[in-house]
Protein backbone atom coordinates (compact mmCIF):
# COMPACT_ATOMS: atom_id res chain seq x y z
CA UNK A 1 0.00 0.00 0.00
CA UNK A 2 1.39 3.42 -0.95
CA UNK A 3 1.78 6.30 1.50
CA UNK A 4 -0.83 8.28 -0.45
CA UNK A 5 -3.36 5.44 -0.24
CA UNK A 6 -2.81 5.13 3.50
CA UNK A 7 -3.23 8.89 4.01
CA UNK A 8 -6.47 8.86 2.03
CA UNK A 9 -7.78 5.89 4.01
CA UNK A 10 -6.89 7.56 7.31
CA UNK A 11 -8.61 10.78 6.22
CA UNK A 12 -11.76 8.89 5.18
CA UNK A 13 -11.86 6.95 8.42
CA UNK A 14 -11.31 10.04 10.52
CA UNK A 15 -14.08 11.93 8.71
CA UNK A 16 -16.47 9.12 9.62
CA UNK A 17 -15.33 9.02 13.24
CA UNK A 18 -15.51 12.80 13.49
CA UNK A 19 -19.21 12.42 12.79
CA UNK A 20 -19.48 11.28 16.38
CA UNK A 21 -18.04 14.54 17.66
CA UNK A 22 -20.38 16.58 15.49
CA UNK A 23 -23.55 14.67 16.28
CA UNK A 24 -23.19 13.51 19.86
CA UNK A 25 -22.29 14.85 23.27
CA UNK A 26 -19.48 12.31 23.63
CA UNK A 27 -15.94 13.47 24.33
CA UNK A 28 -13.15 12.03 22.19
CA UNK A 29 -12.02 9.91 25.13
CA UNK A 30 -15.49 8.32 25.08
CA UNK A 31 -16.02 7.82 21.36
CA UNK A 32 -12.46 6.63 20.70
CA UNK A 33 -13.26 3.26 22.26
CA UNK A 34 -16.25 2.23 20.10
CA UNK A 35 -14.51 3.47 16.94
CA UNK A 36 -11.31 1.57 17.64
CA UNK A 37 -13.31 -1.52 18.61
CA UNK A 38 -14.91 -1.63 15.17
CA UNK A 39 -11.52 -1.20 13.48
CA UNK A 40 -10.26 -4.14 15.52
CA UNK A 41 -13.18 -6.29 14.36
CA UNK A 42 -12.45 -5.41 10.73
CA UNK A 43 -8.75 -6.31 10.99
CA UNK A 44 -9.56 -9.47 12.95
CA UNK A 45 -11.97 -10.51 10.20
CA UNK A 46 -9.38 -9.70 7.50
CA UNK A 47 -6.83 -11.89 9.26
CA UNK A 48 -9.32 -14.72 9.78
CA UNK A 49 -10.38 -14.56 6.14
CA UNK A 50 -6.78 -15.05 4.99
CA UNK A 51 -6.58 -18.32 6.95
CA UNK A 52 -10.17 -19.46 6.45
CA UNK A 53 -9.59 -21.85 3.55
CA UNK A 54 -6.79 -23.66 5.39
CA UNK A 55 -8.92 -23.84 8.53
CA UNK A 56 -11.90 -25.37 6.71
CA UNK A 57 -9.70 -27.75 4.69
CA UNK A 58 -8.06 -29.02 7.87
CA UNK A 59 -11.42 -29.41 9.59
CA UNK A 60 -12.85 -31.42 6.69
CA UNK A 61 -9.72 -33.55 6.46
CA UNK A 62 -9.86 -34.57 10.13
CA UNK A 63 -13.64 -34.86 10.41
CA UNK A 64 -14.75 -38.36 11.29
CA UNK A 65 -11.23 -39.54 12.17
CA UNK A 66 -9.66 -40.12 15.57
CA UNK A 67 -7.81 -36.85 15.13
CA UNK A 68 -11.01 -34.84 14.65
CA UNK A 69 -10.86 -31.33 16.07
CA UNK A 70 -13.32 -28.53 16.65
CA UNK A 71 -13.29 -25.82 13.99
CA UNK A 72 -12.47 -23.28 16.71
CA UNK A 73 -9.40 -25.26 17.86
CA UNK A 74 -8.02 -25.44 14.31
CA UNK A 75 -8.66 -21.72 13.80
CA UNK A 76 -6.77 -20.85 17.00
CA UNK A 77 -3.82 -23.00 15.87
CA UNK A 78 -3.67 -21.37 12.46
CA UNK A 79 -4.40 -17.70 13.18
CA UNK A 80 -4.53 -17.50 17.00
CA UNK A 81 -8.26 -16.74 17.28
CA UNK A 82 -11.69 -17.89 16.13
CA UNK A 83 -14.60 -15.84 14.80
CA UNK A 84 -18.02 -17.56 14.92
CA UNK A 85 -20.53 -16.48 12.29
CA UNK A 86 -22.21 -13.82 14.44
CA UNK A 87 -18.83 -12.14 15.04
CA UNK A 88 -17.95 -11.86 11.36
CA UNK A 89 -17.75 -8.34 10.00
CA UNK A 90 -19.96 -9.03 7.00
CA UNK A 91 -22.69 -10.45 9.25
CA UNK A 92 -22.71 -7.27 11.35
CA UNK A 93 -22.52 -5.05 8.29
CA UNK A 94 -25.57 -6.65 6.69
CA UNK A 95 -27.85 -6.83 9.72
CA UNK A 96 -31.35 -5.45 9.02
CA UNK A 97 -31.91 -1.91 10.30
CA UNK A 98 -34.53 -3.06 12.78
CA UNK A 99 -31.97 -5.29 14.56
CA UNK A 100 -30.40 -4.08 17.81
CA UNK A 101 -26.90 -3.28 16.49
CA UNK A 102 -25.52 -2.47 19.95
CA UNK A 103 -26.56 -5.88 21.25
CA UNK A 104 -25.14 -7.58 18.13
CA UNK A 105 -21.79 -5.81 18.58
CA UNK A 106 -21.64 -6.75 22.25
CA UNK A 107 -22.29 -10.41 21.40
CA UNK A 108 -19.62 -10.30 18.68
CA UNK A 109 -17.03 -8.85 21.08
CA UNK A 110 -17.95 -11.43 23.73
CA UNK A 111 -17.49 -14.21 21.17
CA UNK A 112 -14.00 -12.99 20.24
CA UNK A 113 -13.01 -12.83 23.91
CA UNK A 114 -14.46 -16.30 24.60
CA UNK A 115 -11.94 -17.88 22.22
CA UNK A 116 -9.10 -15.50 23.10
CA UNK A 117 -8.83 -15.35 26.92
CA UNK A 118 -6.04 -12.74 26.88
CA UNK A 119 -8.57 -10.29 25.39
CA UNK A 120 -11.05 -10.85 28.22
CA UNK A 121 -12.32 -7.44 29.33
CA UNK A 122 -10.30 -5.63 26.65
CA UNK A 123 -12.82 -5.16 23.84
CA UNK A 124 -15.63 -2.57 24.03
CA UNK A 125 -19.01 -4.16 24.66
CA UNK A 126 -21.43 -1.76 26.37
CA UNK A 127 -20.18 1.47 24.75
CA UNK A 128 -22.45 1.05 21.72
CA UNK A 129 -25.66 1.11 23.77
CA UNK A 130 -25.16 4.77 24.68
CA UNK A 131 -25.00 5.67 20.99
CA UNK A 132 -28.09 3.76 19.96
CA UNK A 133 -30.23 5.22 22.77
CA UNK A 134 -29.85 8.74 21.37
CA UNK A 135 -31.92 9.55 18.27
CA UNK A 136 -29.08 11.72 16.89
CA UNK A 137 -26.47 8.98 17.09
CA UNK A 138 -28.46 5.75 16.80
CA UNK A 139 -27.32 5.13 13.21
CA UNK A 140 -23.65 5.92 13.82
CA UNK A 141 -22.55 2.30 14.59
CA UNK A 142 -24.06 1.20 11.25
CA UNK A 143 -22.41 4.12 9.45
CA UNK A 144 -19.02 3.29 10.97
CA UNK A 145 -19.39 -0.37 10.02
CA UNK A 146 -20.00 0.70 6.41
CA UNK A 147 -17.03 3.07 6.42
CA UNK A 148 -14.58 0.57 7.89
CA UNK A 149 -15.78 -2.05 5.41
CA UNK A 150 -13.64 -0.11 2.91
CA UNK A 151 -10.45 -1.28 4.65
CA UNK A 152 -9.19 -3.82 2.07
CA UNK A 153 -8.91 -7.49 3.15
CA UNK A 154 -5.25 -7.44 2.08
CA UNK A 155 -4.34 -4.94 4.81
CA UNK A 156 -2.37 -6.75 7.47
CA UNK A 157 0.64 -6.46 9.74
CA UNK A 158 1.12 -3.24 11.65
CA UNK A 159 -1.14 -1.21 9.34
CA UNK A 160 -3.64 -2.05 12.08
CA UNK A 161 -1.40 -0.38 14.68
CA UNK A 162 -0.64 2.48 12.33
CA UNK A 163 -4.30 3.30 11.78
CA UNK A 164 -4.92 2.93 15.51
CA UNK A 165 -2.10 5.36 16.28
CA UNK A 166 -3.39 7.83 13.71
CA UNK A 167 -6.77 7.78 15.43
CA UNK A 168 -5.23 8.14 18.88
CA UNK A 169 -3.25 11.18 17.72
CA UNK A 170 -6.37 12.75 16.15
CA UNK A 171 -8.44 12.06 19.26
CA UNK A 172 -5.75 13.67 21.41
CA UNK A 173 -5.52 16.72 19.15
CA UNK A 174 -9.28 17.18 19.14
CA UNK A 175 -9.13 17.37 22.94
CA UNK A 176 -6.39 20.02 22.79
CA UNK A 177 -3.66 17.71 24.09
CA UNK A 178 -0.48 16.48 22.55
CA UNK A 179 -1.03 13.77 19.91
CA UNK A 180 1.25 11.15 18.48
CA UNK A 181 2.73 10.07 21.79
CA UNK A 182 2.36 6.38 20.92
CA UNK A 183 3.98 6.65 17.53
CA UNK A 184 7.45 5.61 16.40
CA UNK A 185 7.97 6.00 12.63
CA UNK A 186 7.80 2.62 10.90
CA UNK A 187 11.10 3.24 9.12
CA UNK A 188 12.84 3.70 12.48
CA UNK A 189 11.26 0.58 13.97
CA UNK A 190 12.20 -1.39 10.87
CA UNK A 191 15.84 -0.26 11.15
CA UNK A 192 15.98 -1.22 14.83
CA UNK A 193 14.55 -4.68 14.14
CA UNK A 194 16.90 -5.30 11.23
CA UNK A 195 19.86 -4.33 13.45
CA UNK A 196 19.17 -6.73 16.30
CA UNK A 197 17.56 -9.50 14.18
CA UNK A 198 15.17 -10.91 16.79
CA UNK A 199 14.33 -14.60 16.44
CA UNK A 200 13.79 -17.55 18.71
CA UNK A 201 13.56 -15.73 22.03
CA UNK A 202 11.89 -13.19 24.28
CA UNK A 203 11.44 -9.56 23.23
CA UNK A 204 10.89 -6.83 25.83
CA UNK A 205 9.51 -3.32 25.37
CA UNK A 206 8.93 -1.55 28.71
CA UNK A 207 7.23 1.41 26.97
CA UNK A 208 5.41 -0.56 24.29
CA UNK A 209 2.66 1.85 23.18
CA UNK A 210 0.46 0.05 20.65
CA UNK A 211 2.94 -2.83 20.24
CA UNK A 212 4.41 -1.77 16.89
CA UNK A 213 7.91 -2.98 17.83
CA UNK A 214 6.51 -6.46 18.43
CA UNK A 215 4.66 -6.62 15.13
CA UNK A 216 7.76 -5.54 13.20
CA UNK A 217 9.76 -8.26 15.00
CA UNK A 218 7.26 -10.88 13.84
CA UNK A 219 7.41 -9.52 10.30
CA UNK A 220 11.21 -9.73 10.33
CA UNK A 221 11.02 -13.39 11.33
CA UNK A 222 8.47 -14.16 8.65
CA UNK A 223 10.54 -12.47 5.95
CA UNK A 224 13.78 -14.18 7.01
CA UNK A 225 12.38 -17.57 8.08
CA UNK A 226 14.18 -19.55 5.37
CA UNK A 227 17.60 -18.10 6.03
CA UNK A 228 17.18 -18.36 9.82
CA UNK A 229 16.94 -22.17 9.49
CA UNK A 230 15.51 -22.46 12.96
CA UNK A 231 12.63 -24.77 13.87
CA UNK A 232 11.47 -22.35 16.55
CA UNK A 233 12.38 -18.88 15.33
CA UNK A 234 9.21 -17.30 16.73
CA UNK A 235 9.32 -14.76 19.53
CA UNK A 236 7.35 -14.31 22.74
CA UNK A 237 6.81 -10.64 23.50
CA UNK A 238 6.57 -8.83 26.83
CA UNK A 239 5.40 -5.26 27.13
CA UNK A 240 4.17 -2.78 29.69
CA UNK A 241 2.44 0.59 29.59
CA UNK A 242 1.08 2.83 32.32
CA UNK A 243 -2.34 3.62 30.81
CA UNK A 244 -5.01 0.93 30.54
CA UNK A 245 -6.32 2.23 27.20
CA UNK A 246 -2.89 1.79 25.60
CA UNK A 247 -2.45 -1.65 27.17
CA UNK A 248 -5.76 -2.74 25.64
CA UNK A 249 -4.69 -1.30 22.30
CA UNK A 250 -1.45 -3.29 22.35
CA UNK A 251 -3.31 -6.47 23.30
CA UNK A 252 -5.61 -6.02 20.30
CA UNK A 253 -2.62 -5.41 18.02
CA UNK A 254 -0.93 -8.60 19.21
CA UNK A 255 -4.14 -10.58 18.79
CA UNK A 256 -4.89 -9.41 15.26
CA UNK A 257 -1.31 -10.16 14.21
CA UNK A 258 -1.21 -13.62 15.81
CA UNK A 259 1.56 -12.80 18.30
CA UNK A 260 2.16 -14.65 21.54
CA UNK A 261 2.88 -12.43 24.48
CA UNK A 262 1.94 -10.51 27.60
CA UNK A 263 1.28 -6.80 27.84
CA UNK A 264 0.62 -5.48 31.32
CA UNK A 265 -0.41 -2.18 32.90
CA UNK A 266 2.54 -0.88 34.90
CA UNK A 267 4.56 2.24 35.61
CA UNK A 268 8.00 0.97 34.60
CA UNK A 269 9.86 3.29 36.99
CA UNK A 270 8.22 1.70 40.00
CA UNK A 271 6.89 -1.69 38.85
CA UNK A 272 8.52 -4.75 37.28
CA UNK A 273 5.71 -7.20 36.44
CA UNK A 274 7.83 -9.32 34.08
CA UNK A 275 10.84 -9.71 36.40
CA UNK A 276 12.99 -8.06 33.76
CA UNK A 277 16.50 -8.22 35.27
CA UNK A 278 18.63 -10.41 32.97
CA UNK A 279 15.49 -12.01 31.49
CA UNK A 280 15.33 -11.08 27.80
CA UNK A 281 17.05 -11.95 24.54
CA UNK A 282 16.07 -8.67 22.90
CA UNK A 283 15.01 -5.22 23.99
CA UNK A 284 13.30 -2.82 21.56
CA UNK A 285 12.04 0.49 22.90
CA UNK A 286 11.30 4.14 22.34
CA UNK A 287 10.79 5.45 25.90
CA UNK A 288 9.63 8.91 26.96
CA UNK A 289 12.53 11.40 26.90
CA UNK A 290 13.85 13.74 29.60
CA UNK A 291 11.45 12.77 32.38
CA UNK A 292 12.46 14.68 35.52
CA UNK A 293 9.87 13.77 38.14
CA UNK A 294 10.87 10.20 39.02
CA UNK A 295 11.34 9.67 42.75
CA UNK A 296 15.04 9.07 43.47
CA UNK A 297 14.37 7.05 46.62
CA UNK A 298 12.17 4.66 44.60
CA UNK A 299 14.82 3.81 41.99
CA UNK A 300 18.22 4.21 43.67
CA UNK A 301 18.04 0.76 45.32
CA UNK A 302 16.50 -0.99 42.31
CA UNK A 303 19.08 -3.15 40.51
CA UNK A 304 17.29 -2.53 37.22
CA UNK A 305 18.36 1.11 37.45
CA UNK A 306 21.40 1.28 39.76
CA UNK A 307 23.71 -1.37 38.27
CA UNK A 308 25.60 1.25 36.27
CA UNK A 309 24.83 4.24 38.47
CA UNK A 310 21.89 6.53 39.19
CA UNK A 311 21.37 10.01 37.65
CA UNK A 312 21.74 12.56 40.46
CA UNK A 313 21.55 16.32 40.85
CA UNK A 314 24.85 18.21 41.04
CA UNK A 315 24.00 20.20 44.15
CA UNK A 316 23.42 18.72 47.56
CA UNK A 317 19.78 18.45 48.60
CA UNK A 318 18.53 20.67 51.39
CA UNK A 319 17.63 18.87 54.58
CA UNK A 320 14.00 19.97 54.26
CA UNK A 321 13.78 18.25 50.84
CA UNK A 322 15.33 14.92 51.82
CA UNK A 323 13.19 12.01 50.67
CA UNK A 324 11.45 14.18 48.07
CA UNK A 325 14.35 14.35 45.61
CA UNK A 326 13.76 13.35 42.00
CA UNK A 327 16.24 12.27 39.35
CA UNK A 328 17.37 15.23 37.20
CA UNK A 329 16.65 13.29 34.00
CA UNK A 330 15.21 9.83 33.41
CA UNK A 331 17.04 9.04 30.16
CA UNK A 332 19.75 7.04 31.89
CA UNK A 333 17.21 5.18 33.99
CA UNK A 334 15.88 3.80 30.72
CA UNK A 335 19.35 3.07 29.34
CA UNK A 336 20.19 1.26 32.58
CA UNK A 337 16.96 -0.71 32.33
CA UNK A 338 17.61 -1.78 28.75
CA UNK A 339 21.12 -2.97 29.62
CA UNK A 340 20.11 -4.85 32.76
CA UNK A 341 17.09 -6.49 31.11
CA UNK A 342 19.29 -8.42 28.66
CA UNK A 343 20.67 -11.92 29.01
CA UNK A 344 24.45 -12.20 28.65
CA UNK A 345 24.25 -12.45 24.86
CA UNK A 346 21.17 -10.27 24.42
CA UNK A 347 20.83 -7.35 22.02
CA UNK A 348 19.01 -4.06 22.40
CA UNK A 349 17.95 -1.23 20.10
CA UNK A 350 16.51 1.95 21.52
CA UNK A 351 15.50 5.44 20.50
CA UNK A 352 16.92 8.10 22.80
CA UNK A 353 17.17 11.89 22.96
CA UNK A 354 20.31 13.36 21.34
CA UNK A 355 21.20 15.05 24.63
CA UNK A 356 21.82 11.66 26.26
CA UNK A 357 24.89 11.07 24.10
CA UNK A 358 26.95 13.85 25.68
CA UNK A 359 25.17 14.53 28.99
CA UNK A 360 27.60 15.43 31.76
CA UNK A 361 27.98 14.88 35.51
CA UNK A 362 26.32 11.69 36.83
CA UNK A 363 25.10 10.70 33.34
CA UNK A 364 28.69 10.85 32.04
CA UNK A 365 29.77 8.54 34.87
CA UNK A 366 27.04 6.06 33.99
CA UNK A 367 28.04 6.19 30.34
CA UNK A 368 31.69 5.37 31.22
CA UNK A 369 30.59 2.46 33.41
CA UNK A 370 28.33 1.10 30.68
CA UNK A 371 31.13 1.23 28.12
Amino acid sequence: MTKEQLKQLEADLWAAADNLRANSDLKSSEYATPVLGLIFLKFADNNYRRHEKDIIDEYQKLKGTRREKKLSDIAIEKCSFYLPDHARYEHLLNLPEEKDIAKALKEAMKAVEAYKPELDGVLPKDEYFRLTRDEKTRNIPNQLLKTFADIPPSFSGDLFGQIYEYFLAEFARSEGSKGGEFFTPRSVVRLMVEMIEPHGGKVFDPACGSGGMFVQSAQFIEEHRKELKDDDSSVFVYGQEKTLETVNLAKMNLAVNGLRGKVMKANTYYEDPHGSFGAFDYVLANPPFNVDDVSLSSVENDKRFNTYGIPRNKSKVKKSEEGKETVPNGNYLWINLFATSLKSKGRAALVMANSAADAGHSEADIRRTLI
